[in-house]
């Protein structure tokens, strides 16, 4: 039996950029076999996420292990044999010293043979401009740029986790302190492993509950991370004190940390309440407004830069586990 083929072809890159002297400057990729010069990318592996993809990506095509920052605008392109390629993309920049935890969750990744590409160039965003060959690829670009000119460029991830797929309060004859994850939450949280590792997530704080903490675990072992345990991010705690939620979550946003707060559904209507709070116009119409706000297994990642003012929320992004 023929599987049906999906008409579009997703894949996944970024724009990876550093200041050099006060210059904004970005790297290029030449690929021989079109005599072409565009951002890092590559089609998504079977079961991969697109934040894995991208960093995996621009690995295997430049050699620098990245962390993405702020989504760019996506493209989209026409295949010969009829289907149409849509490529997702980020800003990056060149992972330091305190990322370090973040990559030990990330496989081995080979260079890409220099029959796909055999050269790499760092330039300043004018030049870069005119060296793309193809003129659509300006428009993330130009996203990076503007961004830059507004000081939001350089940001920190706060990630925000709802649990995996827990059992029904109904079946499970414990307490809410231990009531565990499916099957399927257990899934959800392995594949989450690659998303965070993406973002640079190097923090984890959650709530003590058992599905809470197991939905975590798989990234802080990967990462040799030891997680805080949160007592005010439990549903209980925060039916009293939801003030406390609240404080606590201003504090990781002011803290300039790459982290991860795993908590409940009830609990996310005050914490997102805080990162509007804190968020631009454009990030702030972007956070999910309605119950649930994410899906079981879900993350949220809000993109924060730092100003004299504080912490400004200035983009928002939400990932789904490959899992039913």
């Amino acid at each position: 039996m023929k599987h049906a083929v999906s008409p579009v072809v997703e894949a996944a890159g970024a724009v990876v950029w550093r200041l050099r002297q006060g210059r904004l400057q970005v790297v290029l990729v030449h690929r021989p076999r079109y005599n072409d010069w565009s951002w890092p990318k590559g089609k998504l592996e079977p079961g991969e996420s697109l934040p894995g993809a991208a960093v995996r990506e621009v690995s295997e095509e430049t050699g620098y292990d990245v962390i993405l920052g702020i989504p760019l605008p996506s493209l989209e392109y026409p295949l010969l044999d009829g289907r149409t390629k849509h490529v997702t993309y980020w800003a990056a920049q060149i992972a330091g010293r305190r990322d370090a935890a973040a990559l030990i969750a990330r496989p081995p990744t080979p260079r890409a043979p220099t029959e796909e590409i055999d050269r790499t160039r760092w330039l300043d965003v004018a030049a870069a401009a005119k060296k793309l060959t193809n003129v659509l690829d300006c428009e993330p670009l130009n996203a990076l740029v503007e961004t830059h000119a507004k000081g939001r460029l350089a940001t920190r991830a706060v990630v925000i986790a709802r649990h995996g797929k827990a059992r029904r309060r109904s079946t499970w004859p414990g307490t809410e302190l231990d009531r565990p994850l499916t099957p399927v939450g257990v899934q959800q949280s392995a594949a989450l492993v690659p998303v965070l590792s993406a973002f640079g997530v190097t923090d984890i704080v959650t709530s003590h509950w058992a599905r809470c903490r197991t939905t975590i675990e798989p990234y802080a072992e990967a990462c040799s991370i030891v997680p805080r345990d949160s007592v005010h991010l439990t549903e209980a705690e925060h039916d009293s004190s939801p003030h406390r939620v609240e404080a606590e979550v201003d504090g990781l946003l002011r803290s300039g940390r790459d982290v991860i707060v795993c908590t409940h559904r009830p609990v996310l209507p005050t914490v997102l309440k805080v990162l509007v709070a804190h968020a631009v116009r454009a990030a702030e119409v972007t956070l999910p407004s309605k119950d649930p706000y994410l899906r079981p297994g879900a993350v949220l990642v809000a993109h924060v830069a730092h100003s004299e003012k504080g912490p400004r929320v200035v983009a928002t992004e939400t990932h789904r586990p490959p899992i039913a």
